[in-house]
């Protein structure tokens, strides 16, 4: 599987791959790295990327299978006003027993983001949630959280997350399977 691969460069410090909801490869990399760099990390990531271009493929066959639509601005509307709802009571509820604080909480529709925390601690929610099962919000609400402790994914940090939810790979692995299914375009 051969696709054209998008480079985009930037003020960031490493190299990344994006295999997009519409099967397009783009690489990110800092402005002043070398192309020959650039081609080496791409030449030693070739069988991910193969990999991730047919499970996106897949998946973009499931949902015509299934019948999947776009979301209008009226179901966006409908699912942000429904995690207004759900959300601040998981979160109340999850960061009196993680032992932690935080600030405001933001819903909105993201294209690759399930959830995010700041380093102030505020908490940003995709409204594509409120199409998961419950255990599955509970999960990115319990990973969000666990960010006020470790602002990152090393052990310490996943190490906190199944003190909370001691099957969160399962859960974890639910949502990467299934994310386009709920709205997810990338």
């Amino acid at each position: 599987m051969r696709n054209e691969i998008e480079l985009i460069r930037s003020n960031r410090r490493s190299m990344a791959i994006e295999i997009t909801s519409d099967c397009r490869v783009i690489v990110r990399a800092p402005r002043r790295m070398p192309v020959t760099e650039i081609n080496r990390f791409i030449g030693e990531k070739a069988d991910w990327i193969d990999e991730h271009l047919r499970k996106m493929a897949k998946r973009q066959e499931q949902i015509r299978d299934e019948g999947g639509k776009e979301l209008s601005p009226q179901d966006i509307r409908l699912l942000t006003t429904r995690a207004k709802r759900v959300f601040p009571p998981k979160v109340k509820k999850y960061a009196e027993i993680i032992g932690v604080t935080y600030g405001d909480i933001t819903i909105r529709m993201q294209k690759s983001r399930w959830g995010s925390c700041s380093s102030k601690g505020n908490l940003n929610f995709n409204c594509l949630l409120m199409n998961a099962p419950e255990e599955i919000v509970d999960y990115v609400v319990v990973h969000e959280l666990c960010h006020r402790k470790e602002m990152n994914h090393s052990a310490r940090f996943w190490s906190e997350v199944e003190k909370i939810l001691p099957d969160y790979k399962e859960r974890r692995k639910w949502l990467k399977d299934n994310g386009v299914m709920l709205g997810m375009r990338a």
